[in-house]
């Protein structure tokens, strides 16, 4: 039975321009099932009726009548008399090949390779694990060995901390889901950024959170008039921010917008949370913005509600699933108490291996920023050869660039992409309710080489097969 009903006015909304040279009804099944791909309609999710879409897209009932049988046929919608149709993926997809041999160059991923200590790390933390067999099991806050590591890189970087303000978690998607659903009561106002991370987006709304949204620009960053009039008009009981090296637009929040957000976060009870992922990955940010790594919640006259989510997941591997809370005592304790009701606790092993690591990080996160900024650079250079009517900001660290294509078609060049070989995500994945269908986020966190590829794919997707007709494809992404 469907769990969400998509009306035709949503879905015309996420439709965007959906037009292409292609014949209507395979247009339209095309752009439904990238939205069903790239999780903007939820599966399980009972589109509209065949005639109601027709009258609200002015489109013949036979046109939605074709578009939904394409549909049904390639496996992405199931249509029962009497119940609607509902929206399905495909079969499991086989695993993709790193490079396009036959299968996907997949970029819809900002992730980094492992770092070369991890193995090392690893092959200690297995030696050591015996020690921990007999009394850790179900570990719902973190060994303490790991906590304190991790509040000591806090307090080097210049926010005090003790380990019992620490959780640690199953990366920090589960932190973020963790925080949602036990300090968020259903109907609360959380801000947050748009463009961002779209997993942050569906944690909140799952936990009953209604969303207000400040813009985030490559170009210009936050308006922090905009900020703060959102919190003047709502109060939101949270907010959720990315100040530094923001994915995905690479831009860093200055620090006299900090203290004003900060400010107003007081003012309003508004508990911030901040999304610090990324905010060791710099590669050239200029030191005359005030900005030298020190943590958002280390400003003078911070509210000490503010929570900060970290992770391994772009430092040091995507694959060790370790991320952390720092919070508050109370705040940890809480989030402790309600924590079994999703999970039972971290992996050990896991623990012991970014145990292992933490003395090392400075070491890789100086290397990883030298790696960004060499992608960097040569992507730049290529896009501003291979397509010169794209707009290409210049990031100064982070993971992603997000590229302005200078006309409303990101949606159409993503899916276009798969018959080239290339998985990446439209801009509106990023978004809310279809925005950003000029944009394109780009990862510069690849090796050059599959970089390099993927420019060539776009290149050619976008001179000769974004306005056709793209053939079914068995695959479904994962934003990270």
């Amino acid at each position: 039975m469907a769990s969400i009903t998509l009306s035709a006015r949503s879905l015309a909304a996420l439709l965007g321009q959906w037009k292409t040279a292609a014949p209507a009804y395979r247009g339209l099944a095309d752009r439904i099932r990238l939205l069903v791909l790239d999780g903007r309609i939820p599966v399980g999710t009972r589109l509209p009726a065949e005639r109601e879409l027709a009258d609200r897209l002015a489109l013949s009932r036979t046109t939605v009548t074709a578009a939904y049988r394409e549909l049904r046929e390639a496996g992405y919608l199931r249509s029962i008399r009497g119940s609607g149709s509902v929206t399905l993926l495909p079969s499991a997809p086989t695993a993709l090949a790193p490079v396009p041999q036959g299968g996907f160059l997949d970029f819809s991923k900002a992730a980094v390779p492992p770092c070369p200590e991890i193995i090392d790390a690893v092959a200690t933390a297995a030696a050591e694990l015996p020690r921990y067999m007999h009394d850790f099991d179900y570990d719902l806050v973190g060994m303490p060995e790991l906590r304190q590591a991790i509040a000591d890189r806090y307090t080097a970087r210049g926010l005090p901390t003790d380990p019992d303000e620490i959780m640690v978690t199953v990366g920090a998607q589960h932190a973020i889901a963790l925080i949602a659903r036990t300090l968020l009561s259903r109907g609360d106002r959380v801000l947050v950024e748009m463009p961002s991370y779209p997993h942050a987006y569906e944690a909140l709304r799952a936990a009953g959170a209604r969303l207000g949204a400040a813009t985030v620009s490559s170009e210009t960053g936050w308006d922090v008039r905009e900020l703060e009039q959102w919190f003047e008009r709502t109060s939101p009981a949270m907010a959720y921010l990315m100040p530094d090296f923001h994915n995905p637009t690479g831009a860093s929040m200055p620090l006299e917008t900090r203290r004003r957000v900060a400010a107003a976060a007081e003012r309003h009870g508004t508990v911030l949370v901040i999304d610090e992922t990324t905010a060791e990955l710099d590669i050239d940010r200029p030191t005359d913005q005030g900005l030298d790594g020190t943590p958002f919640a280390a400003l003078q006259g911070a509210p000490a509600s503010i929570i900060t989510i970290g992770s391994v997941g772009k430092t040091i591997w995507g694959g060790l699933r370790i991320g952390w809370i720092r919070a508050e005592r109370g705040t940890i304790r809480k989030l402790v108490s309600a924590r079994s009701l999703g999970d039972l606790g971290t992996p050990i092993l896991d623990q012991l291996t970014v145990q292992q690591l933490m003395p090392a990080m400075d070491g890789i996160v100086a290397r990883r920023g030298v790696a960004l900024g060499e992608t960097r650079d040569r992507l730049v250079d290529l896009l501003a050869d291979r397509l010169p009517e794209w707009t290409v900001p210049r990031v100064d660290g982070g993971i992603a660039t997000w590229v302005n294509l200078g006309e409303a078609a990101s949606s159409q060049l993503s899916l276009a992409a798969r018959s080239h070989g290339l998985v990446i995500v439209a801009g509106p994945r990023f978004g809310i309710d279809g925005a950003f269908e000029r944009y394109l986020r780009i990862p510069i966190s690849y090796p050059w080489a599959q970089t390099e590829q993927a420019v060539e794919l776009l290149t050619q997707t976008w001179h000769s097969a974004m306005f056709g007709h793209v053939p079914a494809l068995d695959y479904l992404e994962d934003v990270v």
